[in-house]
């Protein structure tokens, strides 16, 4: 798990697949639309603030470095999610559809994680062995994510932007 002392990019959006993961299994779990909407507002929250911080830090800084295809497949999957996540936002538990789009998300969210971090050849592995300053990255992520933490529980988050259309 992240801490405010690891700034390793990786660990970083490692910390945030688990919080994500965890408030998946929290949404199956709830019940009743109120409990539902808050873990929904959390999931999509969190999405939009880890794609922000993937798109205009993390990715950017492999490009060259590491495959070009599991690069920019890694942005339409972010599309693809986002479109969810904006849905989800704009909806309520009560919707027809709205468990399965949380379904959906979850399962988009567990194949790109799995590109990120688990099978073999993984987009953290090979910026490794790019030998890309993973700490640097780590500090500029973590002070972007701190302001877009504040922006989330002020204002709140806008909707999130694609990025490939």
């Amino acid at each position: 798990m992240a801490t405010r002392a690891d700034t390793d990019a990786t660990h970083i959006l490692a910390a945030d697949h688990r919080k994500v993961e965890d408030l998946f299994s929290k949404y199956e779990g709830a019940s009743g639309v109120k409990a539902k909407a808050e873990i929904a507002n959390q999931i999509c929250n969190e999405l939009k603030i880890h794609t922000v911080i993937e798109e205009e830090i993390f990715y950017p800084a492999l490009e060259g470095k590491i495959d070009d295809d599991l690069l920019k497949e890694a942005y339409v999957e972010h599309d693809g999610a986002k479109m969810l996540v904006n849905e989800i936002a704009a909806g309520s538990p009560d919707e027809e559809f709205y468990d399965a789009k949380v379904t959906v998300l979850k399962e988009q969210i567990e194949h790109h994680v799995k590109e990120e971090e688990k099978q073999h050849e993984n987009m953290f592995q090979q910026a490794r062995a790019a030998n890309v300053d993973l700490d640097a990255l780590g500090q500029q992520m973590l002070a972007r994510k701190e302001d877009l933490m504040v922006l989330a529980e002020g204002d709140g988050l806008p909707p999130a932007e694609m990025r490939t259309t």
